[in-house]
């Protein structure tokens, strides 16, 4: 029993190292730092997103199988696109889903807008058009972002604490919040929880 457990923790460790070398993050720039909080600069984003509605969890999976589908191929060009990371997920406001409007997460009456940010360089005319109309394409302009690292699973205590910990930290460095908390997970789903990297994400004024 104690050995079949040290071979599948031995064998996660493993995986977990390869997704990591092969997946790569978006490019930014570190204003300030401290202790598990940052201010970051991201330059302009090529994104994909789809809006979905139910519990966190549960937009969570049905945005990334839409997404996962469009980068698989499920394109006009049968083009696969490389993965990036994170993942994100933030409450959907009642603003529509612009195409050329700015593994990401947020939402708003059990709406969620998921995203999957694009290849370094990608451009709305460099990528294939998805298949599917629910995905949408559209650049990200560059935004500072007032960010809160956590580890473990992304659950809603988690995610709940860790905002309010980042609105504290925005409160008292003098930020102007001007936009929604996002949450950004950056491994697969069978990655163990200790190994987790996840952050909420809320833009700031520069």
């Amino acid at each position: 029993m104690l050995r079949a457990l040290i071979l599948v923790l031995i064998a996660g460790l493993a995986l977990w190292g390869v997704m990591s070398m092969a997946t790569k993050e978006p490019s930014f720039t570190v204003e300030f730092s401290e202790r598990d909080f940052e201010i970051r600069d991201y330059p302009a984003q090529a994104i994909a997103e789809v809006l979905v509605s139910g519990e966190r969890k549960e937009a969570s999976s049905k945005g990334f199988r839409l997404l996962a589908g469009y980068i698989f191929g499920a394109n006009t060009r049968k083009q696969s696109i490389a993965m990036t990371a994170p993942v994100t997920q933030q409450a959907a406001t009642n603003e529509k889903i612009a195409m050329t409007a700015p593994v990401i997460q947020s939402g708003g009456d059990g709406n969620w807008v998921i995203r999957f940010i694009m290849p370094e360089g990608a451009t709305l005319d460099s990528l294939p058009q998805p298949n599917d109309p629910k995905v949408r394409l559209r650049m990200l302009a560059p935004q500072r972002m007032a960010v809160a690292r956590f580890s473990g699973f992304a659950r809603e205590e988690a995610v709940a604490s860790n905002t309010a910990a980042l609105q504290s930290f925005i409160v008292a460095h003098d930020l102007h919040a001007i936009g929604a908390p996002v949450l950004a997970q950056y491994n697969p789903p069978w990655t163990l929880w200790f190994l987790r990297r996840n952050e909420v994400m809320i833009p700031v004024a520069r």
